[in-house]
């Protein structure tokens, strides 16, 4: 079996991992491929489906001269035209099938043509319907003190003027690391979060890790995050308030990202007229700490 080529994934932290060595199914994932699609790739790809299918079909009717009735314009491309006006079932009423040969190729090309309008209509639908969340994560993490204790603070914020209940919030380390034995591997380190749970969550959460001396973090600094290749991966989930369906959302710090004795910037000011204000210009702005 042969392999697919090297794939290159732009990482959300800026990393750049390239895949390479896996089998080839082009044929066999179609459903994902289209998912993962951008649009203009997505719709040229239908677009030239589209044309090859007609261009197909109306090569077979060339086949038997006469097949098709008032042809208009004469010659290939009023069968294509054909062939464009049976896919869709428009049945203007000038060109119709006057051969056996004919009505057996249309009706080919209809049943054909409407599983293939079925399937794209059905990736259209779920393309559209597909949850996808509106999440801020700010660029950088901070690590300052809070209530006596060294803390790493990490800030996000719902993007859409609505609320996504019950969400959740899990953050990760992963660093490379040496067993006992010798051998290097990858691990992943669940850090604990002062709050990992938000009923409402509308405007922003700014999340907290104590970096007491049970937590992975607890005495790393730039450099050595640099060694291991570590980095955060934050992971944000709940459900959609307007459509009930379950969100998603990561972003991923590395070493670069965090600034130690360093605060986020206030975002939340309240107004003379007694209305409190979220001013999300400031939602990456960090300062030092004095």
């Amino acid at each position: 079996m042969s392999s697919s080529p090297p794939v290159t994934h732009a990482l959300s932290s800026g990393r750049r991992v390239q895949r390479v060595g896996l089998p080839r199914r082009r044929w066999q994932d179609l459903y994902h491929r289209y998912m993962t699609l951008t649009w203009p790739r997505l719709f040229a790809t239908f677009a030239g489906f589209f044309v090859a299918f007609n261009l197909l079909f109306a090569s077979i009717y060339a086949l038997q001269r006469g097949d098709i009735a008032h042809l208009n314009p004469p010659g290939f491309w009023g069968r294509f035209f054909f062939s464009v006006e049976t896919l869709a079932t428009v049945g203007y009423g000038d060109m119709h099938p006057q051969t056996l040969f004919a009505h057996i190729i249309a009706s080919i090309e209809i049943f054909t043509g409407m599983m293939s309008l079925a399937l794209i209509a059905g990736m259209m639908f779920a393309r559209f319907s597909r949850p996808t969340a509106r999440v801020l994560f700010a660029r950088h993490g901070v690590i300052r003190p809070l209530d006596g204790v060294s803390t790493l603070m990490l800030r996000a914020a719902n993007e859409r003027h609505n609320v996504i209940v019950e969400a959740q919030a899990r953050l990760r380390l992963a660093r490379n690391e040496q067993s006992v034995e010798g051998y290097r591997l990858r691990r992943i380190h669940d850090l604990r979060l002062r709050r990992a749970e938000q009923p409402a969550f509308l405007f922003g959460w700014t999340l907290l890790h104590p970096l007491e001396p049970d937590s992975p973090l607890a005495g790393e600094t730039l450099e050595s995050l640099r060694a291991a290749d570590a980095f955060l991966i934050l992971t944000l989930s709940g459900i959609d308030e307007t459509t009930g369906q379950t969100l998603t959302a990561h972003y991923e710090y590395p070493p670069e990202a965090l600034r130690w004795q360093h605060s986020f910037v206030d975002i939340l000011s309240s107004g003379s007229d007694g209305v409190d204000r979220v001013d999300y210009g400031k939602f990456h702005d960090i300062v030092p700490l004095d």
